[in-house]
């Protein structure tokens, strides 16, 4: 079994994560980089100057590049390691675990990991203002902690006693409300850090649904391999 969920982890947070890395690259580090001129103070908002939305950004940084792809890879392997856990733990419990349905798996773990919190505490630029990081971090753990067991128990609950739970655990965190800054002001333009949250949530649903699909996969092979029998 532990060779199994390594295994599965292993090649499927390793396939996901480079895919991620390279969406990021392509899609929302353009938006970072834009939205870092403004911070440095480079570039004005509302400045005495008209700025130009579409901006040269500079060609390949391979310092920078190369450690975004190594820490996404990271990343998503450690997502893999939890997504693929959860995945043997329902395999014992009869759910049968395969490429399509893991499809859901990885659904289900975006919700969790971004869409959850992001509801509240949306993803940020550099530049812009925001609450204490600390409290940021505590808010952000619990609420995906929160959202985790309200899925499972959405998936696996056999009554309303669990759903009415996972209810509870979903909107309890937004009703807290996430910390937020004693006045909203920065200097990069709001269509810049729109476009960044929504490329990184599109980025982020993207890699979690290859990640699921990937983990589901390697999961149904290492089995097939093992001659571990499938559950009708």
């Amino acid at each position: 079994m532990f060779t199994r969920i390594l295994t599965s982890a292993l090649f499927a947070g390793a396939s996901a994560g480079l895919i991620a890395s390279l969406l990021q690259l392509s899609f929302v580090q353009p938006v970072l980089l834009h939205a870092e001129l403004y911070e440095s103070g480079e570039l004005v908002h509302f400045g005495a100057q008209a700025v130009s939305a579409h901006q040269d950004l500079g060609g390949f940084d391979a310092m920078r590049d190369g450690l975004s792809i190594f820490f996404t890879i990271l990343i998503y392997s450690g997502y893999a390691f939890i997504l693929v856990a959860l995945m043997a733990l329902a395999d014992q419990r009869g759910a049968e675990i395969t490429a399509r349905n893991g499809l859901v798996w990885g659904v289900a773990g975006f919700v969790t990991v971004h869409l959850a919190p992001g509801v509240s505490l949306a993803p940020e630029v550099p530049g812009v203002a925001a609450a204490d990081v600390y409290i940021r971090q505590v808010w952000w753990f619990a609420t995906v902690a929160c959202a985790g067991v309200a899925l499972w128990l959405i998936a696996f609950g056999k009554s309303w006693v669990p759903w009415g739970i996972a209810a509870i655990l979903l909107i309890a965190p937004h009703a807290i409300g996430a910390p937020e800054p004693d006045s909203f002001t920065g200097p990069v333009p709001t269509e810049i850090a729109a476009l960044f949250a929504a490329r990184a949530f599109g980025v982020g649903l993207a890699a979690w649904v290859l990640l699921g699909l990937f983990a589901g996969y390697f999961w149904e092979r290492e089995g097939a391999r093992e001659g571990v029998p499938q559950h009708s």
